[in-house]
């Protein structure tokens, strides 16, 4: 699927993330699907996990935030708070194809990956956390289906050790994505040149994760080829949500779309070209003009013959080619010249 969309264009392609942002509703998981498509996202994403698969409910003090978005929540609570139950999935992939957008989701687990492939999951993606979590890695691979590798917090080891995982175990087709894992990242956390670090390294397709509040990086990153873009997504004014401090809303949407468009439709196309509206511009250029008043067989001087604005005359290059040649007719002052002007 995302192979085809990546095929078809060389447009940007967005992947709206929908993660906790549903709010424990079914039916605000569906809207957030629908605002997805409607404002003009290409793919649709969830997160498939339970608590207990993420975490043990636990009450020492290494399961507690201490910093963050989320300061002071436990992970357990937090992971029951915003996970998307097993029991919606066969839903939201049916709501997904009835109203035209494709969706797929982030496993977590085995169990996760056994669901999803009895939905059919087009493709998958690897969370940053799960960068190092081989196992995992390498269960998504042996499904023989693309697999897009989120990379925040990674070193370059790190990655290198999943990409080979996930390659040895029969992963076709790879995405990475340039991730910062800061909720909601600064732009100045971001260090764009990794993407161009991580494309001589790697033989595939470099995207973003982009977890910033501005549509600035990932315009740059589009500047940098980046193709594929992931954001996490709300409804239009929804106040509440684990991941809405740093969701696109609504129209936002749109916008972001917009954005990243109208930078790659200026970066243009792979060849040397001007546009035609620029060219127009053309007759602005000098050329060579009459200046005063040639009879014939008078010779061609620097006195007679000058390189002005505009260009209806010969180009300037012929300058040193005519002087010194006689003329075939009489010349007025104002005269464009040309070479049909001279006696051969």
């Amino acid at each position: 699927m995302i192979e085809k969309l990546l095929r078809k264009s060389n447009k940007p392609i967005l992947i709206a993330e929908i993660s906790g942002n549903h709010c424990g509703s079914l039916s605000t998981a569906k809207r957030l699907i629908h605002t997805a498509k409607k404002n003009g996202a290409d793919i649709v994403k969830f997160q498939t996990y339970t608590p207990g698969t993420m975490t043990i409910k636990s009450k020492r003090s290494e399961f507690k935030l201490k910093d963050g978005l989320w300061k002071g929540q436990m992970l357990w609570d937090l992971y029951k708070k915003a996970h998307t139950p097993f029991e919606w999935h066969k839903e939201l992939f049916s709501y997904s194809k009835k109203i035209g957008i494709t969706c797929f989701s982030t496993p977590f687990d085995d169990s996760a990956v056994n669901l999803l492939e009895k939905l059919n999951c087009p493709f998958y993606k690897v969370a940053s956390f799960e960068l190092t979590d081989l196992p995992l890695i390498k269960r998504i691979a042996e499904t023989k289906k693309t697999m897009i590798i989120s990379t925040g917090m990674g070193t370059l080891k790190e990655i290198e050790t999943a990409y080979k995982v996930a390659k040895k175990n029969g992963c076709p087709k790879i995405i990475l994505l340039y991730c910062v894992s800061r909720y909601p990242s600064d732009i100045y956390d971001f260090n764009l040149q990794n993407i161009n670090i991580m494309k001589k390294k790697f033989n595939c397709e470099i995207g973003l994760s982009d977890h910033s509040n501005d549509s600035i990086i990932a315009k740059i990153a589009v500047s940098l080829g980046v193709r594929v873009i992931e954001k996490h997504i709300a409804n239009e004014n929804q106040k509440n949500g684990v991941d809405i401090a740093f969701s696109l809303k609504g129209k936002e949407i749109k916008k972001f779309v917009n954005d990243i468009n109208e930078v790659h439709k200026i970066l243009g196309q792979k060849k040397f070209i001007r546009s035609k509206k620029e060219l127009h511009n053309i007759k602005l250029r000098r050329s060579i003009y009459v200046i005063k008043e040639i009879k014939k067989n008078d010779k061609i001087t620097k006195e007679n013959i000058k390189v002005i604005r505009p260009n209806n005359g010969l180009a300037p290059s012929y300058y040193y080619k005519v002087i010194n040649k006689k003329a075939k007719k009489k010349l007025i002052a104002g005269t464009p010249f040309n070479l049909s002007y001279i006696k051969k």
